[in-house]
């Protein structure tokens, strides 16, 4: 087992580059823009801030948005406001949910850049100069971002993400990224990815529903291809706390409750019973949106029909049947009677 510090990133390797704040005085609008949506991330979100502002590549400013945490991230977060003139940090007086969060850092930066940031994930020193190299040799790419590790809440190394996932999202056809990037068995790292900003302001930005980061990323592979950077430069954390661990762990049960607590934590004001009917009809929406030639336009319907077939359609299966359950009592006697085998395969 390795810790983070071992293979590029964390705080030894920030102790070794002697973290300092930056004093030099940038323009109001720097190349790139970070944006830190935060809430309750008084355990992580130092680390996350310093493996940002130690970056090799200086010229950007982070944007954090505190959404009503009540722990103590407010501190640490005003702490580095007042060391590093990059470091921009605003107040929501409500929790406003993720999702507006996540737009709000965006509709605040002034850049010709833009890249999230969670609060819990840690950034190698080189991610920025190097995605950003790759983007202003070629404008035919919106978004780079690198190879990804999974640590834990302690940083020890578990392993990589999207090892079988993702192989077309470089292509030159729309079609064929669009394809890797509706699928439902890659985790989202391009949504971390350093994109030009001005295809983000012309994409749908952060949905308030279920997976909505996953029709964002795919409607931005629409746009122009992503490039993935082969060396590991970006470190995902899974922690108990996580979204990622809270809702697709290891004991993920299938129940409304479950979908209904996930919806709440993307929107309490817009709650789906029909996730990934959502997701599909985005997907149509997304194609309809996006300027393409005619061509490529119609190969993007025949992929969203053939991910409904290969995968689409069991999950869409799942939210009837989750909703059915719930508000049937004969619906939910027949699936308790479905043996859990079967159960399984029927609710991936």
């Amino acid at each position: 087992m390795k810790l983070i510090s071992d293979w590029g990133g964390s705080n030894n390797l920030f102790r070794r580059l002697n973290m300092k704040c930056s004093e030099e005085s940038y323009n109001d609008k720097p190349l790139v823009s970070i944006g830190m949506p935060e809430f309750n991330g008084e355990k992580y979100v130092e680390e996350a801030i310093k493996s940002i502002l130690n970056h090799t590549f200086t010229n950007f400013v982070l944007i954090i948005s505190y959404n009503a945490s009540n722990d103590q991230t407010q501190q640490i977060c005003e702490y580095y406001a007042s060391k590093d003139n990059r470091v921009r940090y605003y107040r929501n007086q409500k929790n406003m949910g993720a999702p507006k969060n996540y737009n709000k850092v965006f509709e605040l930066s002034n850049s010709e850049y833009f890249k999230w940031a969670a609060y819990d994930d840690v950034l190698h020193p080189e991610f920025l100069r190097r995605c950003i190299s790759v983007l202003n040799k070629d404008s035919s790419i919106v978004g780079c971002f690198s190879k990804t590790a999974r640590i834990d809440k302690d940083g020890n190394f578990l392993g990589y993400y999207n090892k079988k996932y993702l192989n077309n999202i470089n292509s030159p056809k729309a079609h064929e990224r669009f394809r890797d990037l509706i699928g439902l068995y890659y985790i989202t790292t391009p949504f971390h990815a350093v994109y030009r900003a001005s295809f983000f302001a012309r994409s749908q930005l952060h949905g308030s529903y279920v997976g909505a980061d996953r029709n964002l990323v795919a409607e931005l592979g629409l746009m122009g291809r992503i490039y993935e950077i082969p060396e590991c430069l970006f470190y995902w954390r899974d922690h108990p706390d996580s979204y990622t661990s809270r809702f697709y762990g290891n004991k993920r049960e299938d129940s409304l409750d479950r979908l209904l607590e996930e919806s709440a934590w993307w929107s309490s004001e817009n709650r789906s019973f029909f996730p990934h009917w959502k997701n599909c009809i985005e997907y149509f929406r997304s194609v309809n949106r996006v300027t393409l030639p005619l061509s490529e336009r119609f190969l993007c319907y025949g992929q969203i029909i053939g991910w409904i077939m290969d995968e689409g359609s069991r999950f869409m299966t799942k939210d009837i049947m989750l909703f059915m359950g719930q508000h049937s009592m004969l619906a939910n006697k027949l699936l308790r009677k479905i043996p859990f085998k079967l159960r399984n395969i029927l609710l991936p």
